[in-house]
């Protein structure tokens, strides 16, 4: 305990010994800090007011020249640099801009933080477009200062600008710091499931089927029958139930009816942006078409993530899938997910993750019966008013 100047002269009667001097001020401050080497110290005044506020900060576009810049604050944070990765998403942001919204902040050192999303038409069966947040990272030595709140609030008005109603992002459910992030951002849990599954096992992984009975000739689209306990002198794939095939500009107008047909809405734009994209991407984008009896029985489509929302492994994200009522449980869907898989396994992507609806049973159990299951990945939503 520190005792008092009156307690100390009370307890120094009758002694000989003159009150201790105080040390000098250089000396109490030497003495303060060896006491507690590890405590953090309070910025100064001076430090205090160079942070600052959120809205204070100067919110701009990402250019070709940040590329380096965006490198290097990920690889500080993930610990292995993704250039590839920074390098195909800026560039698509250069190629698509109505479909790329990318934003950075400027500290004294060169960038201090960076926000990547992507505006979502028609993906997952959405009647509404949403803002999807990709991507956020703040350099080491900005956070704390507002950067992330800043990256946020510029999203949310670029939303209300171009009359969005939604931002969605997913993350980890043990990515404790990311879940605190939105949760003061406002995010909220959202209303649909994640589901994954592994390209490299389940039962539309491999590419060689179990000896099944080759159909009748007259029913050959439909779905074979695992159960069927007879001869057969076929090795069968689950794609090999329709003509699968990559898809074309010419299959644009058969996408359109068929997602027509599925959704009861006419969503042509996104579906004509869907084929756009993957005849420009085909590195990243992977599309696929089925006909049985040459007609367009449905399609599917996924876009390969190579670090979207902090991940260090390859996922690819199923967009959307489609199967013409008329050709409903003749194995057409699965058709669809068996060559996408052995597609994504040439690109060496991991897993699929798709986002479903919470209520959409049908769907939901189509891709369980197929592999997939509920991620650890949690899907969060926020309005913007």
């Amino acid at each position: 305990m520190v005792k008092t100047p009156a307690k100390a002269k009370a307890k120094s009667r009758g002694k000989s010994s003159a009150p201790r001097a105080k040390p000098p001020a250089k000396a109490r401050t030497r003495s303060a800090r060896a006491v507690a080497p590890g405590r953090l110290r309070a910025p100064s005044r001076s430090a205090r007011s160079a942070v600052p506020a959120a809205a204070a900060l100067k919110v701009r576009r990402l250019t070709p020249r940040d590329l380096d810049q965006v490198v290097e604050i990920d690889a500080s944070i993930m610990g292995r640099s993704r250039r590839v990765y920074h390098e195909r998403r800026l560039g698509a942001a250069r190629q698509q801009p109505g479909l790329h919204v990318q934003f950075g902040i400027d500290g004294p050192k060169g960038l201090a933080g960076y926000l990547l999303a992507r505006k979502l038409h028609g993906e997952f069966g959405r009647a509404v477009p949403a803002f999807r947040l990709e991507m956020m990272a703040v350099a080491g030595s900005a956070q704390g200062r507002a950067v992330g709140t800043a990256l946020m609030r510029a999203l949310e008005a670029e939303a209300r600008k171009q009359g969005v109603p939604e931002l969605w992002t997913s993350a980890a459910w043990k990515r404790h710091d990311m879940l605190r992030f939105l949760d003061h951002a406002g995010f909220e849990i959202g209303r649909n499931v994640i589901v994954d599954c592994s390209v490299h096992s389940g039962p539309l992984a491999s590419r060689d089927s179990p000896a099944v009975a080759a159909p009748e000739a007259t029913r050959w689209s439909q779905e074979i029958d695992y159960s069927a306990q007879r001869e057969n002198d076929y090795e069968a794939l689950e794609r090999d139930q329709a003509d699968v095939r990559t898809l074309s500009i010419d299959d644009l107008s058969d996408l359109v009816r068929i997602d027509r047909r599925v959704t009861g809405q006419d969503r042509a734009a996104y579906v004509r942006q869907l084929v756009d994209e993957a005849l420009h991407d085909s590195a990243v984008r992977v599309s696929l078409t089925a006909r049985v009896d040459g007609i367009s029985a449905g399609f599917v489509a996924a876009r390969a993530d190579f670090g979207d929302f902090g991940r260090t492994e390859p996922v690819a994200v199923l967009d959307t899938i489609a199967v013409d009522p008329d050709y409903a449980h003749q194995g057409v869907g699965r058709a669809l997910l068996s060559q996408l898989f052995a597609n994504l396994q040439a690109l060496r992507v991991e897993r699929v993750e798709t986002v479903v609806s919470r209520g959409n049973f049908a769907l939901l159990g189509f891709l369980y019966k197929v592999g997939f299951e509920q991620s650890e990945r949690l899907s969060f939503v926020k309005g913007v008013a």
